[in-house]
Parts: C-alpha cells; structure tokens; sequence
C-alpha cells in the first residue's frame, strides 16, 4: 500500500500556509526549551485569543456557556485547554493529548565542585538518551531557582549570542583506544555526563592580604592564603552567581536546572524541507494541538487539549499523565456548565474520542535493517498513526479498535488530511509507549498518532515542514468531526 509524498499534492496557497506554520513552529521551539517555558508561551498565545483562567472563573463563581474558551495550568507544567462545544460535555469530548517535556540533563541538588583547575555541574540524565551524544557539543542551561523566601530567579544561560555556553568533556581519539573497546552504553556512564562551567580562579585582593599581615602576623595569614586559594575555580563562579543572580550554593537544593543543547531551531537541507531542532519529541505534537485549539470555531463536542510533563519518564508524579489533574479539571469545567455529578464525569471521560499526539519513529536509510519499512513512517508521508505501541508483544500499548480507526480514516478522507500508518520498528528491537494506555483506562476510544521524527531523542531531531503541517489539519479536522 503506497502513500504519497505530500509535498507533490499542495498548491501555492497551502506552500505559504505551511511555510508559516513551520516558522511559528520554530519559534515555538527557541522559546520553550522546557516545561515551564512551553507553559508561559502557551497561556500568552491563548489568552490572546480569549482563553480565560479557569481558577479565577471558579473563584468569581461564573458559569460557562457554548463557545465559552478556559484553561487551567497545574504546577507551571501541565496545562488543559477547552472550548465548550454544543453539545453536553456528559456526551464527550473530542481530545488532543500531548507532552512537553524532552530528555536532558537535570542539575543535581549539590551539584556544583571543582577538580584539576575546572568548575563542575554534578546532572542525572532526564528520559531514554544515548549518553554520547551528549558530550562535546554547546549547551544551554534553563529554569528556576526558588530561594527560602519563596523569590523565584529564573535561568537562562546559553543561548543568546553573547552568552557563554558549557559542555561536557570527551577524552581524546589519539588516547581513546580503550575506551573506543566499550559498548555504545558504557563509552560515556551517566555519572561522568557533569557539565564545564569554569576555569578562572578567583582573583584574591593581594593589597588587602598585605595589610592583614601585618595586622595578624605572617604565620597566621599564610595559612589563612592557601585556605583561600582552595577551590578557587568553584569560588569564581560562585561570585559571579552571586553578582549576577544573588544565588548562594544552597540554593541549588531548591533549583530546577535543565541543561539542553544551546542554539536555535534551523531549517535543513538544501530546498529547506526540514527542521533540524532540539525537543522536537514532542514538542512537535504539542505546538500542533496548541494550534489546532486556535483555529476551530465552534464545534459539536467540547474540544479539549492537555498538555502535560514527564511522559519521558513514565508518565508519573503531580505533573504527569497518571495524576488526577485532568480528570479534576474536566469535573471543574462540568460543574461551571451546571453538569457536575460523579457520574456525569465518567460518562463524559467514557464517551470522548482521543488522539494521543506523539511522534513516531521516521524510516532512516542508514539503518534499514531496524525497521519494517512496509509498516514504518517515512519522513515527508504525512502526519502518522500508530495503531500500537509498546515493545514486543505489544506490552504496555493502548491498542485503537478498528472501528475507532474506521472512523478516523473518513474524518480525514473528508477533510482530504494526509495519513500514514506505521509501527516504532521491528517487533522484537524494542519499541516505547505514550500517554494513550492511561487516557484509555476511562473507558475512551484513543489512539496514537503524530509526526515522524529522524535522530529521535537526540540532542537535534528532524522532522518533515510537510508533516508538521499535517498534523495541524489533521488535528482540526479531529476536533470539528470526530463523534463515535
């Protein structure tokens, strides 16, 4: 069965609508490098287009209506969108799901200390990477830092032209011969991915050394020198943390650091039919919904977006898909239509129709053996579905019915949505899972699709501009019609 290459199907109106969707996109991708920045550019592009907060909605004690647009944000991580449609929400929702976050490198809680004349950065890698990928190349630091006085600093090193950046060190090829014997897992450990962020000492007042000399005696004042000169590297950067942010080192302990690669979204290849980014999983499926939600009028279901943290790592904690955020928020929004009940809830979490958006591994030439390439997604085919997930015998995966898949397939053969179907790669290579199996435990029709990705969960990923075009239309077309 052959899918065509999109790029050969558009004319000159939708060339520029791409072209502009993958500018916005790209600069989506420069602005939220992390969670928390995803969120703040997210909430300044709805509230322009008439998004109200939810919280300040209950706490006026006001109700929503037909057409009526509310958000509601969850630990500056997570966020959930809806636009009441005509219909009861008790009858279900029409849903996109998406994450934000991406894997790293995360700053530890006591990470920072000098050793051989360099300044360190102690980090724990963040999701599924392959660790050498990492070393050698610029990167940027982002976050907050969250003092006792609840003063919140934020952090962003490393990606305007002027910034510094840092790195991780790699030993040189010409005394690499041993290390070049390892396996691709073990050639650089997790534990030695710490981060250069120094080489100057601290330059020591000598004038001022002199007269306490002669205040408090030779002996005493030498041994009070080589104290000073004792991690003066560490010491350096500590005044300048402190100058520039008023950050002592233990505020590290409440910091959230994340270290991703520095630089800016690029266009690639000669025709510039790429773009070559960090984040782009799944960052990719996230703007595309976002976009999606800003562009339907007024729908039959409620349409609704939730866009969330930690899938890289299982989904877990306060922020991720496995909390009750969602479900409560959806229980807020039913209760501000005069709907609320326990089961008016389930009936409508039941009743929704979902696409988990999340990317898919593209097909890669140099490695051909590693994928079915009659059941794998080729960069430049169009946005793409994955019936299952999971890894081998499908363990872990969310399997869409066929009648659910059925029913896509004519919402975009409607909306002449270009598709493709695809599986991670061979059945018994791995594989890797979304936030659709715990969207599916309601009761709902769910399944995954997205965007290729080449270089997946590396430090750049590619994707096709025609692809991350189609997932937006395709997104529209889900929201405005899907009803099963």
């Amino acid at each position: 069965m052959e899918r065509k290459n999109v790029w050969t199907t558009y004319n000159e109106k939708q060339l520029k609508e791409l072209e502009s969707h993958a500018k916005e996109y790209m600069d989506f991708l420069n602005v939220g490098k992390t969670e928390r920045e995803c969120i703040d550019e997210i909430v300044n592009q709805i509230e322009k287009e008439g998004y109200q907060e939810l919280q300040t909605l209950m706490k006026g004690k006001k109700t929503l209506k037909k057409g009526d647009k509310v958000y509601a944000v969850w630990m500056n991580k997570s966020i959930a969108m809806f636009q009441i449609g005509k219909k009861p929400m008790a009858e279900g929702m029409n849903i996109l799901g998406a994450h934000i976050d991406s894997p790293r490198l995360d700053i530890k809680q006591n990470p920072l200390y000098e050793e051989g004349g360099f300044a360190y950065l102690d980090t724990h890698y963040y999701g599924g990477v392959k660790k050498y990928q990492w070393v050698t190349i610029p990167l940027a630091i982002h976050g907050v830092v969250v003092k006792k006085d609840g003063t919140t600093v934020e952090v962003n090193i490393g990606e305007a032209e002027d910034d510094p950046v840092f790195f991780v060190s790699d030993l040189l090829v010409h005394l690499a011969a041993e290390q070049l014997e390892k396996k691709a897992a073990k050639v650089i450990e997790g534990e030695a991915l710490d981060i250069i962020i120094g080489n100057k000492p601290l330059v020591i007042d000598k004038k001022g050394d002199k007269e306490k000399e002669k205040e408090k005696g030779e002996k005493k004042e030498g041994k009070k020198n080589k104290e000073s000169a004792k991690e003066a590297v560490k010491k350096g950067v500590l005044s300048i943390l402190k100058e520039t942010y008023e950050i002592e080192e233990e505020d590290f302990i409440s910091a959230e650091l994340e270290v991703v690669p520095a630089g800016r979204a690029r266009e690639a290849g000669f025709d510039r039919s790429m773009i070559l980014a960090y984040g782009q999983d799944d960052r990719v499926c996230a703007f595309s919904s976002l976009k999606a939600m800003l562009e339907v009028k007024e729908t039959e279901r409620t349409a609704c977006c939730i866009l969330v943290d930690k899938e890289e790592i299982g989904s877990v904690g306060a922020t991720g898909m496995q909390s009750r955020f969602f479900e409560n928020m959806v229980a807020e929004v039913m209760n501000l239509t005069g709907e609320y009940s326990e089961l008016n809830v389930r009936r409508c979490l039941a009743s929704s129709c979902m696409l988990s958006s999340d990317v898919s591994s593209a097909y890669d030439p140099s490695y051909a053996a590693s994928f079915d390439r009659k059941n794998v997604a080729y960069l430049g085919n169009g946005m793409v579905f994955n019936k299952f997930t999971g890894a081998r015998g499908k363990n872990g995966s969310n399997d869409a019915n066929a009648e659910y898949l059925g029913h896509i397939r004519a919402i975009f053969d409607k909306e002449d949505v270009h598709f493709q179907t695809a599986e991670l790669g061979k059945v018994d290579l791995g594989g890797g899972g979304t936030i659709a199996y715990i969207l599916a435990l309601y009761g709902m029709n769910v399944i995954d699709s997205g965007v290729a990705v080449l270089n997946m969960h590396a430090p750049w990923e590619a994707t096709s501009k025609a692809d991350v075009y189609e997932a937006k239309r395709g997104y529209v077309a889900f929201l405005e019609h899907a009803s099963l």
